[in-house]
């Protein structure tokens, strides 16, 4: 029985009609909910180390590739050593940070750093391997901790030792600011692996619209949740927010600790405030206007006749009044439907059609008397 109702189903003649589907278009969105419409995504490739085609590889393991995109914090050539497929700084201090010759904003950034598997050679609580990954640069920037912090309390864990230290200052927390969630850390002598998701904050001139956020997955695990940034990185003292250039170099600190890096690669993204066409927060209602005119004038043009009065003509127009209701889109549509009633197709189709044309009416676009009796 079911299998003849299906067969039934899929039998029957089907309409192709426009894309009215979802919400409309209104002040804030440029596409309808559901829009078929709206461009795709482009297309990324992942290779089989992970890393995502339209990222820019910042260390590969290369002499080559560590002299070509890193430099001293000073500028001129990085003075950590390279050799057997990472980079380290060392004990003691006078080598430097180092920084990318390029400048990010919002990004997506892989690193990996190890610790020394002899921690004899590691110092107090914040010379235990200390290191950090700055976002936009030791200026105006965000440290994401790097530390030994496999044994963080005395009395959580019964070892002995100086382990014990800030919560705040201890590996995957945002420095000075928001400890880790839980320690996923690895035993020293094991790579460690930062996953970091970075919104930087956004101002209208000296006010503050957003105050950005990290996310830090550490060695795969969550531990900074869209952690909103209350203040630039600093130490002992809080340092407020302010405005600063919306590119900055990624730099790793020099804390004068031993720390080994590998495998680095960025991808910057679109702050969801760049979104000035789709977004209720950030869409400036005259470039949502402009697309959504663009967008109409496209769908009208690919209606072969707008005056034809079948379904689809109808629905096709429809679409494009969703988009403008601009007075000569309006007439047309207007005139395809007057026309389609006059001479309606049979009862599904005219269903279809109402499916479409009640999207419109949903949303205040026309009124109920559209529909096709």
């Amino acid at each position: 029985m079911k299998k003849h109702l299906t067969v039934g189903i899929l039998a029957a003649p089907v309409v192709a009609l426009a894309g009215l589907y979802g919400d409309t278009p209104d002040a804030k969105h440029a596409w309808a909910v559901h829009d078929w419409n709206r461009p795709k995504p482009a297309k990324v490739e992942v290779d089989a180390k992970g890393i995502p085609s339209d990222a820019v590889v910042l260390f590969d393991g290369t002499k080559e590739s560590f002299e070509r995109n890193w430099q001293s914090d000073k500028g001129g050539a990085p003075t950590w050593k390279c050799e057997d497929g990472m980079f380290s700084s060392k004990a003691g201090w006078g080598l430097g940070s180092i920084r990318t010759k390029a400048e990010f904003g919002d990004c997506q950034l892989h690193i990996e750093y190890m610790h020394p598997a002899d921690t004899k050679s590691l110092g107090g609580p914040q010379m235990r391997g200390n290191s950090g990954v700055f976002l936009m640069g030791r200026e105006y920037g965000y440290e994401v901790q790097v530390l030994e912090s496999y044994y963080t309390s005395r009395e959580m864990e019964g070892k002995d030792g100086y382990v014990d230290n800030y919560t705040d200052g201890q590996a995957g927390s945002v420095y000075a600011e928001n400890p880790p969630m839980v320690n996923p850390q690895r035993k020293p002598g094991e790579w460690q692996v930062y996953d970091i998701v970075f919104h930087q904050p956004v101002w209208d001139g000296d006010r503050l619209l957003h105050p950005g956020s990290i996310t830090v997955f550490f060695n795969g695990v969550l531990v900074q949740d869209h952690w909103e940034m209350e203040g630039q990185t600093t130490h002992c003292r809080r340092r407020p927010l302010k405005p600063h250039p919306k590119k900055g170099p990624l730099l790793l600190q020099d804390h004068g600790c031993p720390v080994n890096f590998r495998n680095i690669w960025i991808r910057e993204i679109p702050s969801r405030w760049d979104n000035k066409t789709h977004s209720a927060m950030s869409a400036d209602p005259e470039a949502v206007m402009a697309l959504r005119r663009e967008t109409a004038a496209k769908l009208f043009a690919k209606i072969a006749d707008p005056k034809a009065c079948d379904a689809g003509t109808v629905a096709a127009l429809g679409e494009v009044v969703s988009y403008d209701a601009d007075e000569k889109y309006r007439q047309a549509f207007l005139d395809a439907l007057a026309a389609y009633k006059e001479r309606k197709g049979g009862d599904r189709e005219v269903k279809d059609l109402n499916g479409k044309l009640e999207v419109l009416v949903r949303n205040g676009v026309f009124g109920a008397d559209i529909l096709v009796k």
